[in-house]
């Protein structure tokens, strides 16, 4: 597919997150704790300040130095330090892991849903939700659509819902997933 994402909210920020496979996968792991456009605008604020965004030069940065370039307001995440971390880790996971290519890790042997998930799930920082939502918004979004990959996603692949950054295309169905996360929390606290 080649629609530009709209989950930054921003035009130079989703349109990286369109183009660079790394950066989608780093706006994924910054969405936590964190409200999501402001997760999804992280890697252009990285580029803005590196002057460029490259997945081998953010795995061989100085650690203490990349941490700062984070953390630096407006940084990439409530936690810039720790996040800044999870980002080195990851690229360098996928360094060696997957040569330095993100799409790897669903074209690599052609694999089929449950086998992109396991793949997903065994990145630093990724957890089995967020590998469900990450597989979701490959299928719905980017056209990476591997057999069986809405079963492996869960609820997260159905068509039409408004759970996640998945189902992300403007700023009204933004507003839908959050009403969505909302009333998910209403029902969880009311069962306590």
């Amino acid at each position: 597919m080649t629609r530009t994402l709209c989950l930054a909210q921003d035009a130079e920020a989703d349109q990286l997150l369109s183009t660079d496979d790394f950066a989608l996968l780093l706006g994924m792991l910054l969405d936590q704790q964190y409200p999501m456009e402001h997760a999804f605008r992280g890697p252009q604020k990285l580029a803005g300040r590196m002057g460029g965004f490259d997945l081998r030069r953010i795995a061989e940065a100085d650690p203490a130095e990349f941490e700062e370039l984070a953390a630096t307001p407006p940084a990439i995440h409530r936690y810039g330090r720790s996040m800044a971390r999870r980002a080195q880790a990851l690229a360098n996971y996928i360094i060696e892991h997957y040569d330095g290519v993100p799409a790897k890790i669903w074209t690599e042997g052609d694999p089929d849903g449950k086998e992109v998930l396991r793949r997903l799930q065994d990145l630093p920082g990724f957890g089995a939700q967020k590998a469900k939502i990450f597989l979701a918004l490959l299928g719905k979004q980017r056209g990476v659509q591997p057999e069986g990959w809405r079963k492996a996603a869960g609820a997260y692949g159905d068509e039409g819902s408004r759970r996640s950054v998945a189902d992300v295309v403007d700023a009204e169905t933004l507003a839908e997933v959050r009403e969505f996360k909302k009333q998910a929390k209403a029902v969880a606290k009311a069962a306590e």
